[in-house]
């Protein structure tokens, strides 16, 4: 299994930046459309909904960690993924937040994935969603 991390630049404080991943309005402006259930608590399900290619899809999880302003952890099954809803099947993702020379350093990082090609279209697909974040929060 491979695991994929990134880290970017925003120009916005932690708090502005945290707000944005944790706010469900906020979500669905950068994250693909997508309208997020959940109230983030430890325990809680966190669900994923939309129309992605014409396909409505359900991609959901479990909040694992909250750490407000610094740590977000969530399990993650994509219903997109050609795998059975099971445990094994679940990735894990992070997103840390750092705060540096009036920046904040925001981190990405999923694990649970098979293959250097998905490796890459997850990378794709994370770096289109933070630019998206990025521009959200930055103007």
């Amino acid at each position: 299994m491979l695991t994929l991390k990134k880290s970017f630049s925003i120009a916005a404080s932690k708090e502005k930046v945290w707000h944005a991943l944790t706010e469900p309005e906020q979500i669905k402006r950068y994250f693909f459309g997508t309208d997020t259930v959940t109230d983030w608590q430890v325990g809680s399900p966190v669900f994923f909904r939309g129309v992605w290619d014409g396909k409505a899809y359900e991609d959901k999880g479990t909040v694992l960690e909250h750490v407000p302003f610094t740590k977000l952890k969530y399990n993650y099954w994509s219903s997109f993924s050609t795998k059975p809803d099971l445990p094994e099947n679940y990735a894990n993702i992070s997103y840390l937040l750092e705060e540096k020379d009036g920046q904040t350093i925001f981190t990405v990082v999923q694990d649970g994935i098979d293959t250097e090609e998905l490796l890459k279209h997850s990378e794709g697909n994370w770096t289109m969603v933070i630019n998206g974040l990025k521009e959200l929060v930055e103007n």
